[in-house]
C-alpha cells in the first residue's frame, strides 16, 4: 500500500458514518423499549449517555454495551414507563448530555481565566 492510499485510508477511518444511530430490530410495538446502534463510539460516550438518560424519571432502565471489541459500535437499551417513548427518551438523553458538556466547558474556561488553580513548578 503506498502513501496516497493509506492516506485515504486513515481519512476514512475518521468520517463520521452517514446512519450514526440505528434502531436494532426488536423494538416492542410501543416503542417504550428498544435498543439503540451507536456507530463509531464506546464506553466514553455510552456510560455518559447512560447516565443522563436514567436521571429522567419516565425511564425505568438503560444500560450500553460493547457487543465485541472489534466492532466500533455501543448498544444502548432503553425501556420505558407508559407516559413517554425510548426514541423521545434518547434524544432527551443526547440534549441533558449536551448541556452537561456544555456547562463543564464553560466552568473550565471560567476557572482558567480566574488563575485560581495549582501550578508546579
Amino acid at each position: 500500500m503506498d502513501v496516497d492510499q493509506e492516506r485515504a485510508t486513515y481519512i476514512a477511518l475518521l468520517e463520521v458514518p452517514e446512519e450514526k444511530v440505528e434502531i436494532v430490530p426488536g423494538a416492542s410495538a410501543d416503542l417504550t423499549s428498544m435498543t439503540f446502534s451507536i456507530k463509531e463510539e464506546d464506553h466514553t460516550l455510552g456510560n455518559a449517555l447512560r447516565w443522563c438518560i436514567m436521571q429522567n424519571p419516565q425511564v425505568d432502565f438503560c444500560g450500553y454495551s460493547i457487543p465485541h471489541p472489534s466492532e466500533a459500535k455501543t448498544h444502548v437499551r432503553i425501556q420505558t414507563t407508559d407516559s413517554t417513548n425510548a426514541i423521545d427518551s434518547m434524544n432527551k438523553g443526547l440534549d441533558d448530555l449536551k448541556a452537561v458538556c456544555q456547562l463543564v466547558r464553560s466552568k473550565l474556561h471560567q476557572r482558567l481565566a480566574e488563575g485560581n488553580y495549582a501550578r508546579s513548578e
